[in-house]
């Protein structure tokens, strides 16, 4: 059996959660006080997953960057491909919150998205 130390992050409360595995199964999950925390703890051992945040460089806008992520979460393994992606962009102002910055991001069929409104000078 192989136990796994946790911190949730499915509320504010942060409960330490114990993960108990055998051959890769998740077998119990104890030191969650609400239904989130146990299922936090079976994806995080099990597939692991993030959203992404970043920000490219916007021409001709009042701010020079806009802040990005991505629509949904990605596989944990793909981050820094992810970040390779992003990083070469550059977006022309107008900027709208919910424009696609880069689509289908590292093959994983989620897109990048803007957070923030960029006026035109």
């Amino acid at each position: 059996m192989e136990e796994r130390k946790l911190t949730c992050i499915g509320c504010p409360l942060g409960c330490q959660l114990t993960v108990t595995m055998e051959n890769g199964e998740v077998k119990d999950v104890t030191g969650n006080t609400c239904p989130r925390g146990a299922a936090y703890a079976r994806d995080e051992v099990t597939n692991p997953t993030r959203v992404v945040t970043s920000i490219v460089k916007v021409k001709g806008g009042n701010l020079a960057a806009v802040s990005c992520k991505t629509a949904s979460v990605i596989p944990k393994a793909k981050i820094f491909e992810i970040l390779d992606e992003i990083k070469p962009v550059v977006m022309e102002a107008p900027v709208k919150i919910g424009d696609v910055v880069v689509a289908n991001v590292a093959g994983t069929g989620v897109d990048v998205i803007a957070t923030k409104n960029i006026a035109a000078i």
